[in-house]
């Protein structure tokens, strides 16, 4: 069999991977590039072994196709520019293999259906994905039934992009240019195959195979499109399907379809061609697979008649889902104090959002959309502005300058095992530097800064697993939930705060009030900002209730559980001192006056945060810190007793957090606490009362 002849449109960007794709069948004997098609020129060593002889270059792809008569052109070129080039190549005699996404309307899709039918020639649509014998395993498994019937599919996308992305052409990140759609979006065309590969699963590909389409569309790249969305559609069949997805994770995760049944769920990892069952009884089963490229198959289907994996008409559905982002209000940015800023690799830098995989996930598996999941930036109404306060969530200012997000209304993507609860994130510096983080990788449950307890009459209100005397960490159905009850005094510097804490049962413990100031404070030149935080727990009837730890169940040194503040683990050179000493080991245990801890943020950013107790009662808890594994800083309420809480005897402690821009020296740090000491005992005396 002669070799195919191939023509390549688009040889640089995307065009360099089919260029790489092309020398095994070049090598074998079965494909011959004979054509490149663009308007840079490409070096001769990259084409070198692709033929046997050299392609012939150019920039007018007419008459290029007219000179070498390929039997495949390959279109890997701008989105808007696909359909008048595939016409073109069509039009020429020549079969396709067009780059996904199809086009960048929906009438341009038709329109490219409707030449390749008048054609009689065959179009393969680039989804790769669509190739993969997961994807045949999946609809296998949920045709045979087992997980029984399919309640919802929902998909996660999770990936990391630089700025250097969003550069390399004119069209990245764009919606439209001089008038021309490119919806050049996250859900369109870097995570598009999410999109395709959950439609492929319910077996609704077609155009008319989809309705009632919802869309969250958000960006916290300076760009048109979007980068971090949601979609939830119903299709013909009834299925509800999501798709979460970002291009601001911290790394690459893999993206997947969650496929949720009676029994069981499916997991489809689409980019490893990897299936896994998963049934109620707790079995568990992984297929592992293949996937057929889909130039070898267009090549087999000219040659031998194969079945083609992707016609335009099998991008119908995804099509849909394009013209709807297309058609959707622009989207919308995410306020910066969500944003992380980190230098890349190539020099340029990108942007992360806290719990971006996380957020991803919980979407797929709870069938919901952003705004559903509580997110701080995520709005129903897309007209409305993000930066606007509301929807459970309090900016305190210094000087007017936001400082801190107070969370009260927790995220609906908080699962019950990390004990959800009001929580500080993102906390700054006076410049803008984030100290908390929230739902890190290592300790999902860690949320910011909040007031946690691992032990309140054996229900956790901590988050993760219960410490167990004989069995060690025990995953129990025990969390318990901090539930915001009103505001008795809110404005831009703190708040008054009434709360219930809640077992897992829904009864009610514990009932809290929280006071919380924040303010400016000065010393050795330094400008910073202190966070005073009050809190009195009283029990809810009229039986004392039990507070412990680990440590007092039996776990030497593990006396968590109070006041605790995650700090940026994404910061290096992380310091711990305490007044006459440093290091963790120093801190950790001790009734120090106060522990300050600094780092260094990715981009080079110093910052330093002290704490200190604000009353004779709080500086009786030792420290828990940590920073070795993590760096992080509570005040114990039960290190080594538990302690009670009776009716008429309620818990109270008082806390003091500094948060200064730099590294500060040890002297310097005493100086902030002792000044926000200072102040806060000052006002209190103006005010004519001393804060409880």
């Amino acid at each position: 069999m002669d070799a195919t002849r191939i023509a390549l449109v688009g040889a640089h960007g995307h065009g360099r991977w089919h260029l790489r794709n092309l020398r095994e069948p070049a090598a074998a004997g079965r494909a011959d590039l004979v054509a490149v098609c663009d308007l840079v020129p490409v070096q001769d060593d990259l084409l070198d072994g692709l033929g046997p002889t050299p392609p012939r270059q150019g920039a007018d792809l007419g008459a290029l196709l007219r000179q070498t008569r390929p039997e495949i052109t390959i279109i890997a070129t701008p989105i808007p520019t696909h359909v008048d080039l595939a016409l073109t190549a069509l039009a020429a005699g020549s079969h396709v293999l067009l780059e996904k996404p199809t086009a960048a309307t929906l009438a341009e899709y038709r329109r490219l259906v409707e030449g390749v039918d008048a054609s009689g020639l065959a179009c393969q649509i680039g989804f790769q994905s669509l190739g993969s014998t997961a994807v045949e395993t999946t609809r296998r498994l949920i045709a045979e039934g087992a997980m029984g019937r399919v309640t919802g599919i929902g998909a996660a996308g999770a990936w990391s992009r630089d700025a250097a992305y969003y550069s390399r052409a004119r069209w990245a990140g764009r919606r439209r240019i001089d008038g021309v759609d490119v919806v050049d979006g996250v859900l369109t065309n870097p995570l598009a195959h999410a999109v395709a590969t959950a439609l492929a699963v319910d077996g609704s590909e077609g155009e008319d195979d989809v309705r009632d389409i919802e869309l969250e569309l958000f960006h916290a790249n300076p760009i048109e499109s979007d980068d971090t969305s949601a979609l939830r559609l119903t299709t013909a069949r009834g299925t509800t399907l999501t798709v979460t997805a970002t291009l601001c994770a911290d790394r690459r995760h893999e993206p997947y379809v969650l496929v949720h049944g009676e029994r069981g769920r499916i997991t489809l990892w689409y980019t490893l061609d990897q299936v896994r069952l998963d049934l109620g009884d707790g079995s568990s089963t992984t297929y592992s697979g293949g996937r057929t490229d889909l130039l070898e198959n267009l090549i087999g289907h000219v040659r031998a008649g194969e079945e083609l994996l992707v016609p335009p008409r099998r991008t119908g559905a995804f099509t849909r889902v394009l013209e709807a982002v297309r058609t959707a209000p622009d989207p919308l940015p995410i306020p910066q104090r969500y944003v992380r800023t980190v230098p890349a690799e190539d020099g340029t830098e990108r942007r992360e959002l806290d719990g971006a995989a996380e957020l991803a996930a919980c979407g797929a598996d709870r069938l919901a959309l952003l705004s559903e999941l509580g997110v701080p930036w995520a709005r129903r109404d897309q007209g409305t502005d993000p930066d606007r306060r509301g929807d459970g969530v309090v900016t305190l200012t210094v000087g007017e300058r936001p400082v801190a997000d107070y969370v009260t209304a927790w995220p609906a993507h908080l699962p019950a095992r990390l004990s959800p609860r009001p929580f500080w994130h993102p906390v700054r510096t006076l410049a803008g530097t984030a100290v908390t983080e929230f739902m890190p990788v290592d300790h999902l449950h860690h949320l910011g800064a909040s007031l946690a307890v691992p032990d309140v009459a054996g229900q956790n209100f901590w988050g993760g697993r219960t410490f167990v005397a004989g069995a060690g960490p025990t995953e129990l159905a025990n969390h318990g939930t901090q539930r915001h009850l009103a505001f008795t005094r809110l404005d831009d510097a703190g708040f008054t705060e009434e709360l219930a804490w809640h077992g897992a049962d829904g009864a009610v413990l514990l009932t809290e009030r929280r006071t919380v100031r924040a303010r400016p404070v000065e010393a050795d030149g330094v400008a910073a900002w202190a966070l005073d935080l009050a809190v009195e727990l009283a029990v809810a009837g009229e039986r004392p209730v039990r507070i412990g730890s680990p440590a007092t169940n039996g776990r030497p040194g593990a006396g968590y559980g109070g006041f605790f503040w995650r700090l940026p683990g994404t910061s290096t050179d992380i310091a711990v001192r305490v007044p006459g000493g440093e290091g963790e080991a120093a801190a950790h245990g001790s009734h120090a006056d106060w522990v300050a801890v600094c780092g260094t943020t990715a981009t080079g950013a110093g910052w330093t945060v002290a704490f200190a107790a604000a009353d004779p009662r709080t500086a009786a808890d030792a420290w828990f810190v940590r920073a070795r594994e993590y760096p992080g800083v509570g005040s114990s309420l039960a290190w080594a007793e538990p302690v009670e809480v009776g009716p008429d005897d309620p818990l109270r402690r008082r806390h003091t957090v500094v948060v200064a821009d730099g590294r500060c020296a040890p002297e310097t740090a005493a100086a902030l606490v002792a000044a926000a000491a200072d102040a806060a005992a000052r006002e209190a005396r103006s005010s004519g009362r001393e804060e409880r």
